[in-house]
C-alpha cells in the first residue's frame, strides 16, 4: 500500500487518510459519479421502502448462515484448532492485493479446510484501482490458484470510505467489471459485489442500479450498527431488522444480482483495547455487551430469513475478536457464545419472532423437530422455569433455578413436553 495510503496493523484496516488536499481533489474529480449516485438514491430508496412489505422470505441454508472471519497469518496452529473446536461450517478470509506474495500461504491454509464453505474477500489498494491491467493480472492469479477452494470471491471492500481507496461508485464499478469479465475464463468463480459499510444505502443503490455491463452472484454488505449501541436500537427510525429488510428489498429489485445477501463483516469494538480497537473508545463496549449484541445481531438477522450468511469479524483480534492473543491465547466469553449459537443455528428452522414491549421470543425447530425458544428483553424481568422447560444460558450452561432471569443476555429454552401439550411461554412472563 503506497502513500498517502497506509495500513494499520493494530486494527486491521487502512489508517486514516490525512492528505486533505488529495481527498478534496479526488472527490472533485468524481463529482459527476457522486451526483449520479445521489439522483439514483433519490429514486430507488423510496421505491425500495414502499416495496419492503411485499418481499417474501426465502429459504436460508442454516448450515452456512453462521460464518467466521479468519486471518490465515495470525496464530496459524491455534487457528486450526479453534476452528475445529467451534465447529463452524463457513469461513471468510481476506487477501490484500498489495501482498500477492502471500498467495501460496493462503492456498496452503485453504487446502487444510476443504470441508468448509469459503468466502475470500479481495482487499484493494489505490494502485490496483488506478491500474486495472495490474488488477486483472493479479486477480487472474488468484482465480487460477484458488478457484478449487473458494466458493465466493468478494471483490473489493468498504467502497464508501476514502481510506480504502475508492472515491466514487464509478471507480468501484470499473474495478468490479474487471472481475466480472474474467468470469468468462473461470466459469466456477462466483462473485459478491457492492461491499458498502454501515447504513449508507445510497452507495448500495449506486452499485445495484446502474448501466455497468456487469452482474453479481450475490451482494456483500458490512452492516455495522455499533455506533447505535444495541442492535435493536434505531437509526433514522430503522432497527437492524428494518435495515436488513430494506437492503434485501434493494437486492430483490435490482436487475444486477441474484437474490443472495451476505453480511461479510460485523462486530463491536471492545473497551480498553486501544490501539487495537478500530474505533474510538466512545463506541467500545464491555465483553459482556459484545457477546450479547453479537448474538442478538445473528438472531435478528436469522429471523428476517432474507440474509444468507453473517460473518463474525473475527476469530483472533485483540480489539474485537473472539480470542485475544496479546498474551497467549485468551478465549473471551463470546467464544463460547459463538460455539453454542453455531451448534443451534446450523440445524434450525425458523418459525416466528414475537416482540412485545421490548421482550423478544424467537421460536425455532431444531434437531428431531424439537421446539426451541430464545428469550431476551431490553428491560430485565423473570420467567417461571416450568417442568417442561430445559433452559440454557447464552454460553450453553444449564439453568435450573425456579425463576429464569430474562434480560439482554439471550436464554435458550427447549420445550420438552409433547407438541400438543406445549404452553406458549410468552404468556408466562412475570
Amino acid at each position: 500500500m503506497k502513500k498517502p495510503f497506509a495500513w494499520d496493523d493494530y486494527s486491521d484496516q487502512p489508517a486514516l487518510l490525512k492528505e486533505r488536499a488529495y481527498k478534496k481533489a479526488m472527490r472533485k474529480r468524481e463529482l459527476g459519479s457522486l451526483l449520479t449516485m445521489a439522483f439514483t438514491a433519490l429514486i430507488t430508496l423510496p421505491l425500495s421502502l414502499i416495496a419492503t412489505p411485499f418481499v417474501r422470505r426465502k429459504e436460508i441454508e442454516s448450515r452456512h448462515f453462521v460464518s467466521l472471519g479468519v486471518d490465515f497469518e495470525r496464530e496459524p496452529e491455534q487457528t486450526h484448532q479453534l476452528i475445529e473446536e467451534l465447529e463452524v461450517e463457513s469461513l471468510l478470509l481476506r487477501i490484500k492485493l498489495w501482498e500477492m506474495e502471500k498467495l501460496p500461504q493462503l492456498k496452503t491454509f485453504l487446502q487444510q479446510h476443504t470441508n468448509k464453505k469459503i468466502t475470500l474477500k479481495i482487499l484493494q489498494d489505490r494502485e490496483h484501482i488506478e491500474d486495472l491491467e495490474l488488477f486483472k493480472n493479479d486477480l487472474e492469479s488468484i482465480f487460477k490458484e484458488l478457484q478449487e477452494y473458494v466458493d465466493l470471491f468478494e471483490i473489493g471492500s468498504t467502497i464508501n470510505r476514502a481510506k480504502w481507496g475508492f472515491f466514487s461508485p464509478r471507480e468501484y464499478l470499473a474495478f468490479y467489471k474487471v472481475a466480472y469479465d474474467l468470469k468468462n475464463e473461470f466459469t466456477k468463480v462466483k462473485l459478491l459485489g457492492s461491499g458498502v459499510i454501515d447504513f449508507e444505502f445510497h452507495y448500495t443503490a449506486a452499485t445495484l442500479f446502474n448501466f455497468c455491463k456487469c452482474k453479481y452472484d450475490g451482494i456483500a454488505a458490512l452492516l455495522y450498527v455499533d455506533r447505535r449501541g444495541a442492535p435493536e436500537n434505531t437509526q433514522l427510525g430503522l432497527s437492524l431488522i428494518d435495515k436488513l429488510a430494506l437492503l434485501s428489498t434493494m437486492v430483490w429489485l435490482s436487475p444486477k444480482t441474484k437474490q443472495k445477501l451476505h453480511i461479510t463483516e460485523v462486530n463491536w469494538p471492545l473497551k480498553g483495547t486501544a490501539p487495537y480497537a478500530p474505533t474510538s473508545e466512545y463506541e467500545c463496549v464491555s465483553e459482556d455487551d459484545y457477546a450479547n449484541y453479537m448474538l442478538r445481531y445473528y438472531l435478528l438477522a436469522f429471523a428476517t430469513q432474507q440474509v444468507d450468511s453473517v460473518s463474525w469479524h473475527q476469530l483472533i483480534a485483540p480489539g474485537y475478536g473472539l480470542v485475544d492473543n496479546r498474551e497467549g491465547i485468551k478465549k473471551r466469553e463470546a467464544f463460547n457464545v459463538f460455539a453454542f449459537m453455531t451448534k443451534i443455528l446450523k440445524s434450525a428452522h425458523f418459525l416466528r419472532l414475537d416482540i412485545k414491549r421490548d421482550y423478544y421470543i424467537m421460536q425455532l425447530l431444531v434437531e428431531d423437530d424439537q421446539l426451541l425458544q430464545i428469550h431476551w428483553s431490553q428491560k430485565p424481568t423473570t420467567l417461571q422455569n416450568e417442568d417442561f422447560f430445559e433452559a440454557y444460558s447464552k454460553t450453553g450452561e444449564r439453568l435450573k433455578s425456579k425463576q429464569l432471569e430474562i434480560n439482554q443476555s439471550p436464554t435458550y429454552i427447549y420445550i420438552t413436553k409433547e407438541v400438543g401439550k406445549k404452553v406458549n411461554a410468552s404468556e408466562r412472563i412475570a
